[in-house]
C-alpha cells in the first residue's frame, strides 16, 4: 500500500478505463483485453471497492483524429470530483497525443485525483510525478509516430516491389505465384470483360450504364464480407471498374493520399487522387489483365476527354438534341463552342464561344444558330457514307446480333446461378425436419422464391430468343433498301439522336467554325478521322427566321383567300382541312395574321376587294342573277375561271372572269349537264328498314 492513497482517495469510486486502437485488435488481440480487465483485482488490492469500467472506446485510436465517448465521460466524471483514481494498464491507454494527455493531468490535479498503471501510482499533486506524467505523455505520442513510421515504411518496400495487396478488385482473387489471378466464376469474368466491350463500343461511362440498365444485367459487387454480391451497377461502380489499373494487367499503389483536415469543430480525413506520376508504384505486366495497358490508358483518356471541361473534343455525344455539341471549335480564340438550347420547347439549338467575355470581359467572338450548319454537315455525311451503305448496314446488323448474343449469354449466366440457387434451397428444405414448421415453413418460401427467379429468367431468354430469330431474317435486299432511304431515315424526327451523335464521332474528329461578316455565312473547315479536310460555307440564318416553317401550300391558300375571306374565317377553313402551322399547331386569327405579316400578304379589305373584283361562289351568281349551282356547274365545263385553294374552302373568282353573255352560256351549260353526286356526297339508303 502507497502513502499516496488517502482516505478522500478511496471514499469516491475508481475508474478502470479499457481501450484498443482497432477492430482488428478488438476481436484478435483478447489476451491484451484480459490484462486490462484483470486490473480490477489491483484497484480492488489498493482498497476501491466500487470500481467502474468504461470500455466503450474499444476499436478506438487515442491519436486525437476520433471521438471517443468514453474518455470525455471519465473526464466529465473526475471533473465533478466524483473519482478517486482513474487507471488503466498503461499510460498509453489514456490517450496518445499530448492534448488529451495534459487535459487529463490538469483535471486530476485540480480535483485530487490519482493515476494508476501497472508500474504504479502517481499524484498529479505533486511535482516528481507530474514530471514523469509529462515524460510519460510525451513518449506515448513519440511512440505511436514512431509505430506508424515503420508500418508506412514497411508497406511502402512492400509495395514498391509489387507485392503489397490490401484488397483485390472485383474480377480478381489474390495469386499464388502472381499478386492477382483472376477469378475463377466465369460469370463474373464474362460481366467484367462486358463491361470493357461496351465501353470501347460506346466511348462514354454514362451510355455504358444505360445499356446495363437498359438490359436489365446485374454487376457483381464486393461485400463488406468479402463475398460476391450481385446488383443493379451504378456510375461510380462501373468508373472506378474502367479506371482501375489493375484490370491492364499494371500492379499500382499510392493512387490517393489522405489527409486531415478540420472542419466544423471536428477533424476528418478527406481523400485525394494524384496524378499518375506521383504514383507510389506502377508496374505493368505483373499480372494477366481484361485489356491491354495500352487500352487501358486510351480509355482513361477517353473518359477524361468527355468532361464538359475538357480542352479536347469529346469523344462521347454530349446530352440534348444539337447534333454537333462537343465538336465545334472557334477558329479565332481555339476554344470549344458551347451549346444553348432556346425557344419554349428547348429544341432550338443555338452554338456560341462566350469564354473570351466571361475571362477578359471582351465580346465573344461568334454566335450563331445550329439549324443551317447541322444540317450541311448531315449532308456531308450523307456524302460519305451512302457509297458504304450497305456494308455499313451489313455491319451494324452483325454487330446487332453480337450485342444480342451477349446479352443472351448473359442471361443464361444469371440462369445457371438461380438453378443453383433453387436446387440449394431444394435441399436445405429437403434435409429439415417438416415438423418443425418455424423451419420448413421458411425454407419452403425461399424455395419458391428461388423457382420464381428461375421461371422469370427462363421467360425472359425465350423472349430474348425470339427477337434474335427476327433479327437474324434481316435479308441482303433490307440492306439494299434501308441504303437507298439512308436520308429519309437520317431527317427522319423519330431517329435516335444518340446514334447519329455517335456516326458523327466515328467520322469527325473536329469541326472549326467562324462567322464571314461581309457574306453573312458560316465558314467551316471538317477535319475527317482520315486526316482529310474540307471547307464549307453555310449561309446564316437571319434574325427572326425559324428553321420549322409553315408549307408553301398553306401560304399560298392564305394569299389567295385573304381576297375574300377575314384572318378569322381562314383559320377556320385551314382547321378544318386538318391543317396545321409548322410547329403543329392549330391556327387561329393570330397566327393567320401573323404568318401574312411575314409572308407580306395584304388583309382582306371591303373596299380592296370591290376595286379589284374579287367574288365568292355566291356572289358570282348573284352577279349572273342564278344559283351556285349552275356557276358550279360552268365552273367544273371550264365556262369560268375559279381557283378553289383548299377541299373544304370556298371558291375564288374574279368579276372580269364572268362570261360577257351573262345567263345565255350558263343556262345552255345547266341544261346539258345532268346534276350528279359529288364523291364525298352521303345517301340514305331505307330500303332496308
Amino acid at each position: 500500500m502507497t502513502d499516496k492513497i488517502k482516505p478522500q482517495h478511496l471514499q469516491r469510486k475508481a475508474i478502470l478505463y479499457v481501450r484498443q486502437s482497432s477492430s482488428y485488435q478488438v476481436i484478435n488481440n483478447l489476451e491484451s483485453q484480459r490484462l486490462q480487465y484483470a486490473m480490477q483485482d489491483r484497484l480492488r488490492e489498493l482498497g476501491w471497492q466500487d470500481i467502474e469500467v468504461i470500455d466503450e472506446d474499444l476499436g478506438r485510436s487515442a491519436s486525437g483524429t476520433h471521438t471517443r465517448s468514453g474518455f470525455e465521460r471519465m473526464v466529465a466524471a473526475v471533473c465533478l470530483g466524483h473519482v478517486g483514481a482513474v487507471c488503466a494498464r498503461e499510460a498509453s491507454r489514456f490517450a496518445r497525443n499530448s492534448r488529451d494527455w495534459q487535459q487529463l493531468v490538469e483535471v486530476c490535479r485540480v480535483v485530487d485525483t490519482l493515476l494508476i498503471d501497472q508500474e504504479g501510482v502517481y499524484s498529479p499533486r505533486q511535482g516528481n510525478d507530474r514530471l514523469l506524467l509529462g515524460l510519460k505523455g510525451t513518449l506515448n505520442e513519440y511512440e505511436l509516430d514512431v509505430l506508424r513510421q515503420r508500418s508506412n515504411e514497411a508497406r511502402l518496400q512492400k509495395a514498391k516491389r509489387g507485392e503489397l495487396v490490401s484488397h483485390c478488385p472485383i474480377g480478381y482473387v489474390k495469386g499464388e505465384r502472381t499478386v492477382l489471378d483472376k477469378d475463377p466464376d466465369q460469370r463474373v469474368r464474362s460481366i467484367v470483360e462486358l463491361v470493357f466491350a461496351k465501353f470501347l463500343e460506346m466511348g462514354s461511362v454514362r451510355q455504358t450504364l444505360l445499356w446495363f440498365l437498359e438490359n436489365d444485367i446485374v454487376v457483381p459487387r464486393r461485400a463488406p464480407h468479402g463475398d460476391i454480391q450481385w446488383k443493379t451497377p451504378t456510375y461510380t461502380w462501373m468508373h472506378r471498374l474502367l479506371t482501375h489499373p489493375a484490370y491492364g494487367g499494371t500492379y499500382a499503389y499510392g493512387r490517393t493520399v489522405n489527409t486531415t483536415c478540420y472542419e466544423q469543430g471536428v477533424t476528418k480525413q478527406r481523400t485525394r487522387r494524384r496524378p499518375q506520376e506521383q504514383w507510389v508504384a506502377l508496374i505493368p505486366g505483373t499480372h494477366a489483365g481484361y485489356v491491354s495497358w495500352e487500352i487501358s490508358q486510351r480509355i482513361v483518356k477517353m473518359i477524361a476527354g468527355n468532361a464538359l471541361t475538357s480542352a479536347q473534343p469529346s469523344t462521347a455525344p454530349m446530352p440534348g438534341a444539337a447534333l454537333l455539341a462537343g465538336l465545334l471549335r472557334c477558329r479565332r480564340c481555339g476554344r470549344m463552342l458551347r451549346t444553348f438550347y432556346k425557344g419554349d420547347d428547348g429544341k432550338s439549338v443555338r452554338y456560341a464561344c462566350p469564354r473570351a467575355g466571361l475571362d477578359t470581359r471582351e465580346a465573344r467572338c461568334i454566335a450563331f444558330s445550329g439549324a443551317p450548319l447541322e444540317t450541311a454537315v448531315s449532308s456531308e455525311i450523307m456524302t460519305v457514307v451512302e457509297p458504304a451503305a450497305i456494308a455499313a448496314a451489313e455491319a451494324a446488323h452483325q454487330q446487332q446480333m453480337h450485342e444480342h448474343g451477349q446479352i443472351l449469354q448473359a442471361l443464361r449466366r444469371e440462369l445457371e446461378a438461380a438453378q443453383y440457387r433453387a436446387q440449394r434451397a431444394q435441399r436445405q428444405y429437403d434435409a429439415a425436419d417438416p415438423e418443425n414448421r418455424h423451419v420448413a415453413g421458411e425454407l419452403e418460401h425461399r424455395w419458391e422464391q428461388a423457382l420464381h427467379e428461375v421461371r422469370s429468367l427462363e421467360d425472359r431468354i425465350a423472349a430474348h430468343a425470339q427477337q434474335g430469330s427476327q433479327l437474324g431474317a434481316t435479308s441482303l435486299q433490307d440492306f439494299e433498301t434501308l441504303a437507298q432511304d439512308l436520308e429519309s431515315v437520317w431527317n427522319d424526327p423519330h431517329a435516335d439522336a444518340r446514334t447519329k451523335k455517335r456516326i458523327l464521332r466515328a467520322l469527325i474528329r473536329e469541326v472549326v467554325v467562324d462567322i464571314d461578316a461581309q457574306s453573312n455565312e458560316i465558314v467551316v473547315i471538317l477535319h475527317w478521322k482520315g486526316g482529310v479536310h474540307s471547307t464549307l460555307r453555310v449561309p446564316r440564318r437571319r434574325r427572326g427566321q425559324n428553321a420549322v416553317q409553315t408549307s408553301k401550300d398553306v401560304v399560298e391558300a392564305v394569299r389567295i383567300l385573304s381576297r375574300v375571306c377575314t384572318d378569322e374565317q381562314i383559320a377556320g377553313f385551314l382547321n378544318r382541312d386538318g391543317l396545321l402551322t409548322g410547329r403543329g399547331n392549330h391556327w387561329t386569327r393570330a397566327l393567320v395574321a401573323s404568318l401574312r405579316s411575314k409572308q407580306g400578304v395584304a388583309c382582306f379589305a371591303a373596299d380592296r376587294q370591290r376595286e379589284e373584283g374579287w367574288l365568292n361562289l355566291t356572289a358570282a351568281a348573284a352577279a349572273l342573277g342564278t344559283t351556285n349551282r349552275t356557276v358550279r356547274l360552268a365552273i367544273d365545263r371550264g365556262d369560268i375561271k375559279a381557283v378553289r385553294p383548299l377541299a373544304h374552302g370556298p371558291w375564288v373568282l374574279n368579276a372580269r372572269d364572268l362570261p360577257a353573255d351573262g345567263l345565255a352560256s350558263i343556262v345552255w351549260a345547266r341544261s346539258k349537264t345532268p346534276a350528279i353526286p359529288g364523291p364525298e356526297q352521303q345517301s340514305l339508303d331505307l330500303s332496308m328498314t
